[in-house]
């Protein structure tokens, strides 16, 4: 009995110890059973604020261990680097310093990611031009390190601007970037957003939880129930050899992984934002119905707002933006989505990704400006054939998002192209059932008026908390038994 004791010990202590491939993900019951306890003693220090502080920051670093082991000190060595610079620069007068100061953040932060994230593929590009040869090396890529450098950058530059000042108590900043729900996938939260929260100490509110429960249950539903669900049966396999499939299919495809990325990524924000709200934290929305756009710009209006305003802030409006020439501005936007594209990751298929979003909002600004404006309202008919070609051309872009290499998108055009035999539908339809029903109630979610939803969720607010808990507790269950046997982690974990 006493070895059955120590063998449960151990095991434990195993699973609390960082374990490569393994991170502490939302959809894992580890988190789950950890963050009823955190609670549990959040709920008795809430309201003495340092306390707090303290031990919202404590768990956030072994939440941000479980997936990147020591990195967790890269993270804190960041956070104490920003307070010195953002108090300096609060107090500098000269001009040449404080763009020195920016210049060192911007560089510290941008040389992490270009080591971490690009170092490789630059050295087997140069490999692949026959100027050197090398051996790969082993670089651990710290979970989440795009986010949080961003939002590192966020805010040297907010406070050189004016926009904010320097917060005087570390603990406070310390506390803004480690904070767990966003660390690992987003959104990117500002620190000019966030600290004005910590600061005010905030207490959740009964609509605040209630509103928290709801997002995490549509955030697991999304993840576990389509985004897995159509990754694992169905997207993964068009993509690991698509020459087998036929032009149809391989549309499908692309349909499929375009809403499972959607699903995936906007689950963990919804989920993110939920955890943030029970806490008494609130971030502002990552998604709005991307698919319901009617073109280009529309959609980066509503898909990864964090990223998109962000790109707009910080690097297209400091490129000039539209202030300058008509070329030099579509430029610029051709630029940043390219920069977007590359924050992915170091892939040249990303590098095109970028390029083709970029392209594409450059069109649409063009055949704007030779369009007359109307003025009457768009006819029905019209709207929807826009929807319907501008999900068309993200699907496409998002072919280069997915595959490995060109090979595989020459493969998938090819198929569409040459191969495509719409007569399998009947067939599609009858070997995939319940993928079809998927990616259906997938687009079906999309396209609800968002006044449902609110009602939904006003519904369930409505509910005794104690009900509200045990509906979310059996959405968990019943979520998990539909999950598939390993736990898929997050498309944007390695971003």
């Amino acid at each position: 009995m006493l070895s059955n004791f120590d063998f449960n010990i151990t095991k434990l202590g195993e699973l609390l110890q960082y374990q490569f491939g393994n991170p502490l993900l939302f959809n894992t019951g580890l988190f789950l059973f950890l963050f009823l306890g955190f609670l549990l003693v959040y709920q008795l220090i809430q309201r003495k604020r340092y306390l707090k502080m303290i031990f919202v920051i404590a768990f956030s670093l072994y939440f941000y261990y479980k997936s990147s082991a020591e990195c967790c000190f890269i993270l804190l060595g960041v956070c104490i680097s920003d307070y010195i610079l953002a108090n300096l620069l609060y107090r500098c007068k000269s001009v040449f310093l404080r763009k020195s100061i920016v210049t060192i953040n911007v560089l510290s932060n941008v040389g992490m990611l270009v080591y971490f994230k690009y170092f490789q593929l630059l050295l087997e590009t140069i490999s692949n031009l026959n100027i050197a040869s090398f051996d790969p090396i082993d670089i651990i890529l710290p979970a989440g390190i795009s986010f949080f450098t961003f939002r590192s950058i966020s805010y040297i530059v907010d406070v050189y601007r004016g926009e904010m000042k320097p917060v005087a108590n570390p603990l406070e900043y310390i506390f803004c970037l480690t904070f767990f729900p966003p660390i690992l996938a987003g959104p990117v939260v500002r620190a000019k957003d966030l600290i004005p929260q910590i600061q005010a100490n905030p207490i959740a509110t009964r609509a605040m939880v209630s509103e928290g429960f709801f997002l995490i249950m549509t955030g697991l539903f999304k993840k576990i129930v389509i985004a897995d669900y159509i990754s694992g049966n169905f997207v993964d396999r068009i993509f690991d050899n698509p020459a087998l499939y036929s032009g149809f299919e391989n549309l499908m495809g692309a349909y499929g992984f375009t809403l499972q990325l959607y699903c995936d990524f906007s689950g963990y924000s919804d989920m993110a934002i939920g955890i943030a709200l029970i806490l008494g934290y609130r971030f502002l929305d990552n998604f709005n119905s991307p698919f319901k756009s009617q073109n280009p710009t529309e959609f980066w209006r509503r898909w990864h707002i964090s990223l998109s305003s962000w790109l707009r802030d910080y690097l297209y409006i400091p490129m000039g933006g539209s202030r300058v020439s008509r070329f030099r501005s579509r430029l610029n936007l051709l630029n940043t989505m390219v920069i977007g594209g590359l924050w992915h990751g170091a892939s040249w298929m990303f590098l095109i990704w970028g390029a083709w979003n970029g392209l594409l909002l450059v069109i649409h600004k063009e055949l704007k400006k030779l369009m007359p404006k109307r003025a009457t309202p768009i006819q029905w008919w019209r709207r929807c054939a826009n929807v319907f070609i501008t999900f068309n051309l993200i699907a496409f872009g998002m072919i280069f998002f997915r595959a490995e290499s060109m090979t595989v998108v020459g493969d998938m055009l090819s198929q569409i192209a040459t191969n495509f035999h719409a007569s399998v539908l009947p067939q599609f339809v009858e070997g995939y059932p319940l993928i079809v029903a998927a990616m259906i109630t997938g687009l079906v979610l999309q396209f609800l008026p968002h006044s449902l939803t609110i009602k939904a969720q006003n519904t369930y607010n409505r509910f005794p908390l104690f009900f509200q808990a045990i509906i979310l507790a059996i959405v968990i269950f019943t979520v998990i038994q539909v999950r598939q046997s390993d736990i898929v982690p997050f498309i944007y974990l390695q971003y």
